[in-house]
């Protein structure tokens, strides 16, 4: 198996399942019990708060555990309505090319009179700060943006977002859902009031994530529950052993970030490389389009003229080699990305693409065999042959 699908979902790390085992057997307790095995389990949240936080630069208490990305995403904007609302500020800004959650939250919040405004990006896949700070407006109550795209990997500018929202008085959320792993995270650097972050993303299990909030009473509960529960925002008994599971996640994340980046490039460069040789030795080359234009990122976007995507997709699986045609989230639709739809491309580009993603776990000779693999299959499907 190969699998080149890291920005969908990881494996998770040996040392995280270490320290969620005890959880899932005899420490089993519940977090809100005041006897000895609940105490535990709060203990263990306690820690895992604080490595979350250290991971962010972050105090603990600015940090809520939630289900996952999709659900800090919504809790920003279902959370911060009624103060946008008292505070005469109905103007939401983001970009076309977010993750689903951050727009269909935001076009939920039109049934109650807000307005929203969703930039397009330049040719790069990215938003032009220039653009975003001529669309804000003193009516503009908050500013979201991914840090890095989820099927290109652009690299969206949030510290200059950050700095003039801070300076216009603008809330600022942030889904650094994908840069984790692959940017330093510090809240206080970025300038964010929010941050969204996913634990299955950095080798950690699903179901869980986390929510930065640099002032709490900026929100208003979206799940009720005990009032000690995620400092009363979001009620229900905690997920104690997955919440383990991703501190621990955060703890390597924070020990071993330079290193396993640096493979992650390389391993990224080695597959562009080795695809570019086997294209040009199949000539199919001039097929070949790469619409990741950043180079810190472990996502690649690949068109191929002629060549459909998800026929390629299924074509690598028979071999065990797991790429996407996009989000994980959109796998099973039929329409082509948003996201690319956005950057110009024809709905035929669109669904003629792929996305490629890198973990530091994969070995370089998979790596050159995937490379080849795709470009033997590209060939096969006569692209770009007259």
């Amino acid at each position: 198996m190969i699998y080149l699908d890291s920005a969908a979902t990881t494996h998770v790390h040996p040392e995280v399942l270490e320290a969620m085992m005890p959880y899932l057997t005899n420490m089993y307790g519940n977090a809100g019990a005041l006897y000895g095995l609940g105490r535990q389990a709060a203990d263990a949240i306690a820690l895992a708060r604080e490595q979350v936080a250290n991971l962010v630069g972050a105090m603990p208490n600015q940090i809520i555990f939630t289900s996952g990305g999709s659900e800090a995403n919504s809790l920003v904007f279902s959370g911060t309505k009624k103060y946008l609302q008292d505070n005469h500020k109905m103007h939401i800004l983001t970009s076309a090319t977010e993750h689903h959650s951050i727009i269909r939250s935001a076009e939920s919040l039109q049934e109650d009179g807000f307005k929203t405004t969703f930039l397009q990006p330049h040719a790069k896949g990215a938003i032009s700060y220039n653009v975003l700070k001529h669309k804000a407006n003193e009516f503009t109550g908050i500013i979201s943006t991914m840090y890095v795209n989820n099927e290109t990997g652009a690299i969206n500018p949030v510290h200059e977002i950050g700095a003039f929202c801070k300076k216009k008085n603008i809330l600022f959320h942030t889904d650094c859902v994908q840069a984790a792993g692959i940017k330093e995270l510090h809240v206080d650097h970025i300038g964010c009031d929010f941050m969204s972050l996913s634990a299955h993303k950095i080798n950690a299990p699903k179901g869980v994530g986390a929510l930065y909030v640099r002032d709490k009473e900026f929100l208003t509960p979206v799940i009720y529950g005990g009032k000690d529960q995620e400092f009363g925002l979001r009620g229900g008994t905690e997920n104690v052993a997955h919440i383990v599971g991703y501190g621990k996640a955060c703890e390597i994340l924070t020990r071993d970030f330079q290193q396993n980046l640096e493979r992650v490039l390389f391993l990224k460069n080695l597959f562009l490389k080795s695809l570019i040789e086997a294209m040009k030795r199949n000539e199919t080359l001039q097929c070949l389009h790469n619409n990741s234009h950043f180079t810190d990122s472990k996502i690649l976007s690949l068109t191929f003229d002629g060549v459909d995507g998800q026929t390629l997709l299924l074509a690598l699986d028979a071999s065990e080699i797991y790429v996407s045609v996009g989000s994980a989230c959109r796998s099973h639709e039929i329409h082509p990305s948003h996201v690319l739809l956005a950057m110009g491309m024809s709905e035929e580009q669109a669904r003629d693409s792929i996305r490629v993603s890198f973990s530091h776990t994969l070995h370089q000779e998979d790596v050159i065999y995937a490379a080849y693999k795709i470009a033997d299959l590209v060939h096969a499907m006569k692209c770009g042959i007259q």
